[in-house]
């Protein structure tokens, strides 16, 4: 495994769980069913790449993205102050978006700067992506 696709790897993951763990910080305020849904259900799919992922790294006897406990803090402490005083399904959606297309440009830029990497790699980065450009799609419908 190159090191280009250990940093390819290690977005996806750092991509995954920062959107996993926005959902978990806002999930408990969100009182739209629909809204709800589609948080799990991103949720779930961002899991599912953060675990190829691992795996792809542990093949590749490579160490994991480890999330710093200081951006941990700051992630949740930005998220609770935000929806402090507005709970609404629209502010909620705005927030999850705003974060989501940070996350789709951190890919884009990994992706062009590690050009050599396989196959594999490139189609789960690229997986990735899409499922975050979807899930922004569907953010959409509730601003």
């Amino acid at each position: 495994m190159t090191s280009q696709e250990i940093t390819v790897y290690r977005e996806i993951q750092k991509n995954a769980d920062n959107i996993i763990k926005a959902i978990d910080i806002v999930s408990d305020k969100v009182y739209d069913d629909a809204l709800y849904m589609q948080l799990t259900r991103q949720s779930l799919k961002c899991a599912q790449l953060y675990n190829k992922a691992s795996e792809k790294l542990l093949e590749g006897k490579a160490d994991y993205f480890r999330s710093g406990a200081l951006k941990d803090i700051k992630l949740k402490t930005g998220l609770q102050y935000q929806t402090l005083l507005n709970t609404s399904t629209g502010h909620i959606a705005d927030l999850l978006l705003r974060g989501c297309t940070n996350e789709i440009l951190d890919m884009e830029r990994t992706i062009k700067k590690n050009p050599d990497v396989g196959e594999e790699c490139r189609a789960l980065a690229k997986q990735m992506k899409e499922i975050q450009e979807n899930y922004v799609r569907r953010l959409k419908h509730y601003l």
